[in-house]
């Protein structure tokens, strides 16, 4: 009996956690199909009809899902290619009856689903197990977090077809599962199995290997996307489908948040923390203690965790480090854009001054930028402001240290109590003495004259010039 009862709540234990996981996780769902009954997939906007002439380029590679049955007068196939026929959909010749939803006949050619890039931010939708839209309420997503990251699940919907680019600046692209024609794919031997079949060619092409990893991120403290190193892909795909370019701020010097394409008027905060941080815990009191006020009604925010490099003085670069960041925006314009994000980015700092270390964060620090003149402010948390000081006396000292060694080393400082060795100068060679003068001189210590000579004229070279040495007795030499 005591065995079974562990049993029991080992399974329930389980049970807890894979609810606990499926609550954590991301479901991100493709948007567009090559669907036969899509009529944006045909180049006239509507769906082939009996008088038609279907064509696809034979260059072209498809995998096509027919839901029903259609009639045509013709259809030219592709080279490589598939139709994926649900029950009861066929393709018959037309039999020249009168259809009353084809007039008149042409030729409907099917478009080209080449272009339909994996990294476009706006062919994903984020969705609810179920495959419902997820609502986001106050909560915005980032432009790199819209595409699949690393440790989301994808879906592909049931009874769709598609075709994607996965062309990417990284070899591999991991997720934790997808789900394709209703099949969950959730370990890399299922994963392996699909791609080894005929359709995965034909739906999936480009560089970047997907590769389903089966785990959920592992850190309470929330994990990076992953999908930094094709953020300027992800740019350039959002800004061709948006009309190149971003909208116009409000403010003058909006903000560039990590992971995101657009400045944004509002604030930043960026959050140092400690083991004892939940992300998914404190962004829902975040929700539920300041942005569900009625004053912050306007305001969205996006909280995840970013790899941002650190600085020193805003130049030496000491690498990336994990932060968290928040990001927060309103729908104010012009002078008032920003402004009441900013309030709120101030209330968050405020509770982290009282309760962070409770909280698991250590330091924080926020920048604002609104439509006022007032833009631009920065912030810390006390904490962080007392670290910035102690380094910046240390860099002071230690350019102090450095001013001095250099004068003296340049010799415009002389340190008369210090002698420092100086192993940067090299051993002078002892300069030879000149060679003895076959000029006299005058000794005014022994008064020893020259022998004379005319100084009107040169002196010659076999002259020999002697003067006594009161202290030296030659004779004491002679042996």
């Amino acid at each position: 009996m005591a065995a079974g009862c562990q049993m029991k709540l080992l399974l329930f234990l389980l049970a807890v956690l894979r609810l606990l996981a499926a609550t954590a996780a991301v479901y991100k769902q493709w948007i567009p199909n090559t669907n036969f009954e899509t009529a944006s997939n045909w180049d006239k906007g509507r769906v082939p009809c009996a008088r038609d002439v279907v064509h696809f380029e034979k260059d072209k590679v498809v995998s096509v899902f027919v839901r029903s049955p259609h009639a045509l007068t013709d259809m030219y196939l592709p080279l490589n290619g598939e139709f994926v026929l649900a029950a009861g959909a066929a393709f018959t010749a037309f039999d020249g009856s009168w259809d009353p939803g084809c007039d008149s006949g042409g030729t409907v050619r099917f478009a080209d689903a080449e272009h339909r890039a994996w990294f476009d931010p706006s062919l994903w939708r984020e969705v609810l197990p179920s495959g419902e839209l997820r609502p986001s309420g106050p909560i915005f997503t980032l432009h790199e977090e819209r595409v699949p990251c690393r440790y989301d699940d994808v879906i592909f919907q049931p009874g769709t077809s598609f075709r994607v680019n996965t062309d990417s600046s990284q070899p591999v692209i991991h997720l934790r599962s997808i789900s394709v024609m209703g099949q969950e794919l959730n370990t890399p031997s299922s994963w392996a199995g699909y791609l080894g079949g005929l359709s995965a060619p034909l739906q999936f092409h480009g560089n970047g290997t997907l590769q389903v990893t089966g785990t959920g991120c592992p850190d309470k403290s929330g994990c990076a996307c992953g999908n930094a190193l094709d953020g300027p892909r992800i740019c350039a795909a959002l800004l061709r489908a948006s009309g190149r370019q971003c909208p116009e701020p409000a403010c003058q010097s909006p903000l560039q948040p990590l992971g995101h394409c657009c400045g944004v008027c509002g604030a930043t905060i960026d959050l140092d923390f400690t083991p004892d941080f939940d992300l998914q815990k404190y962004q829902d009191r975040v929700v539920q203690e300041l942005l569900s006020q009625p004053k912050y009604a306007g305001v969205q925010m996006a909280m995840s965790k970013v790899h941002k490099a650190q600085t020193v003085l805003g130049v030496a670069s000491r690498g990336a480090a994990p932060v968290i960041q928040v990001v927060l925006r309103d729908d104010g314009a012009g002078a008032r854009a920003g402004t009441a994000a900013a309030q709120l980015a101030a209330d968050i700092m405020e509770s982290i001054a009282q309760h962070g270390d409770t909280l698991g964060i250590s330091s924080g620090r926020m920048e604002v930028a609104t439509g006022s003149t007032a833009s631009g402010q920065v912030g810390s948390h006390p904490v962080s402001r007392i670290t910035a000081g102690t380094v910046m006396g240390l860099l002071f000292s230690l350019l102090l240290l450095g001013g001095i060694l250099f004068l003296y080393r340049k010799g415009k400082l002389r340190l008369p109590a210090l002698r420092l060795p100086q192993p940067w100068h090299r051993l002078e060679e002892p300069v030879s003495p000149a060679a003895a003068s076959d000029k006299g001189f005058d000794n005014p210590v022994f008064n020893v004259e020259p022998p004379d000579t005319d100084l009107g004229e040169e002196t010659p070279k076999d002259v020999q010039v002697f003067y006594l040495n009161p202290l030296y007795d030659a004779s004491e030499t002679e042996t």
